[in-house]
């Protein structure tokens, strides 16, 4: 049985307006979200982690480094945000008036459309799978197969790759991931799998 908890990065200097932040605009957390990154690792301060995984980019290295408190953090590429190609650092309402028809069809579709010299939601979705599977695979191989629980594994990446997955872990649609879930800053997800249950090979 493996324990995993997702959360978010806090908020940069390019979280508001909201804007598509993605993998090129690599920035640090900002005073308010260090301050959310603290706040959360009050809250988990009790919880001891057998690993804390994350995205390489600076805005999730932050978040991870203050709520490991001292123990070390993996980086991942495979939990970079999705790379949204010409419209990073674009704000939504920038993206309405410089491409309104692309935009909407992305919203309909974002699981097979990719943003203009990006990447679409089943192109995130192959990378965070693969990263799920090396997760549970690796999780039997230090507890094995019985009903052992171990340390919960703490994940902190982004808004829209935490989103895709979810999905995946609870068979959701990719194409929905925008609609049916939310992942605010410094939030808090928690998935269970139990053994033989999860993404698999």
């Amino acid at each position: 049985m493996l324990t995993l908890v997702v959360t978010r990065h806090g908020l940069t200097d390019r979280s508001h307006p909201e804007q598509h932040l993605g993998q090129t605009i690599d920035v640090p957390l900002n005073d308010a979200g260090r301050a959310q990154a603290r706040a959360l690792g009050r809250r988990l301060a009790d919880v001891r982690f057998e690993r804390v995984i994350s995205s390489p980019l600076l805005r999730a290295q932050e978040t991870a480094e203050i709520l490991a408190a001292g123990a070390p953090v993996e980086p991942d590429p495979r939990l970079l945000e999705m790379d949204y190609g010409r419209w990073e650092g674009l704000t939504y309402a920038e993206l309405e008036r410089h491409y309104p028809a692309e935009r909407a069809a992305w919203v309909r579709a974002p699981d097979v459309l990719a943003c203009p010299g990006g990447e679409s939601g089943f192109d995130v979705a192959e990378r965070v799978g693969a990263f799920l599977v090396d997760l549970l695979q690796d999780h039997v191989r230090r507890h094995g197969s019985s009903d052992q629980e171990g340390e919960p594994v703490l994940v902190v990446a982004h808004s829209s790759t935490n989103r895709i997955l979810v999905c995946l872990a609870l068979g959701l649609p990719i194409r929905e991931y925008r609609q049916r879930l939310v992942q605010g800053q410094a939030n808090l997800t928690v998935l269970r799998f139990e053994h033989g249950d999860g993404p698999t090979d």
